[in-house]
């Protein structure tokens, strides 16, 4: 995919006609993130709505762009495209209560054993913990897996909020406080994934920061698919609870 600087191009972005060159410019870039978050999300979710959404955010960041910034339109159009869908996905609370509770449960065993052993628990561990067998635990694991977490973005940052896009294009322009809070933030989200056992964290790179889909993942890591949604399921159980407090 074309990835253009349309920063010097963007001469009056508040204009009808300039909005829609945008928009019928940046029309693939939508659906080729739509598609891709669409990967990670249950069947029910239209991608129809995904793609609508995304256009939203794509107008959003029309409307927010400052051609001044060091920054390339299409990364900061990506950000607000991605952050749009995130919020509407949060909005419509598209995960079964049940499945919800479940996913808590898991997570506050994790978080529990942590506290007690000192070091990350097993699956074992945490099955033994919750009075079940180690099949009925990875079982369950596959369940609750669409209700663990939205994607790491849940765990650090929404689209209003600051991003580091923002502090890097122009860190004179931004509350300091608001800057620092936002880089600790990310530097203990970092953190807390160097304490994840050594699959999950693999897993977490290669899904978040390789853009791979957990069937790629599966194939690097020589695992099937199933194997790698349970793992990411227990790396952001992990990660909610070592993030608590903290977002």
């Amino acid at each position: 995919m074309r990835n253009t600087d349309f920063k010097s191009e963007i001469q009056n972005p508040k204009s009808k006609i300039e909005r829609e060159r945008l928009v019928n410019e940046h029309a693939p870039l939508v659906k080729f993130i739509a598609q891709r978050m669409a990967m990670k999300l249950p069947p029910n979710v239209a991608m129809d709505d995904l793609i609508s959404t995304g256009v939203l955010g794509l107008l959003d960041a029309i409307d927010k762009y400052d051609p001044a910034r060091d920054v390339k339109f299409s990364t900061y159009a990506q950000f607000r495209i991605r952050g749009a869908i995130m919020d509407s996905l949060r909005e419509n609370d598209w995960v079964p209560r049940s499945v919800r509770s479940k996913a808590g449960e898991v997570g506050s065993v994790y978080e529990s054993l942590e506290k007690k052993l000192g070091r990350p628990a097993t699956e074992a561990e945490a099955a033994k913990e919750m009075g079940m067998d180690i099949e009925g635990f990875m079982e369950m694991l596959g369940e609750v897996s669409c209700g663990a977490m939205l994607s790491i973005e849940d765990l650090s940052f929404t689209s209003d909020d600051l991003n580091l896009l923002d502090i890097v294009a122009d860190p004179k322009g931004a509350d300091p406080q608001a800057i620092l809070g936002s880089m600790e933030l990310k530097s203990a989200l970092g953190k807390a994934i160097d304490l994840l056992p050594e699959k999950e964290r693999l897993v977490v790179t290669l899904y978040y920061y390789e853009d791979l889909t957990m069937k790629e993942a599966g194939v690097v890591l020589n695992l099937t698919e199933s194997r790698v949604c349970q793992l990411h399921t227990q790396a952001m159980l992990r990660l909610r609870g070592k993030m608590k407090g903290k977002v």
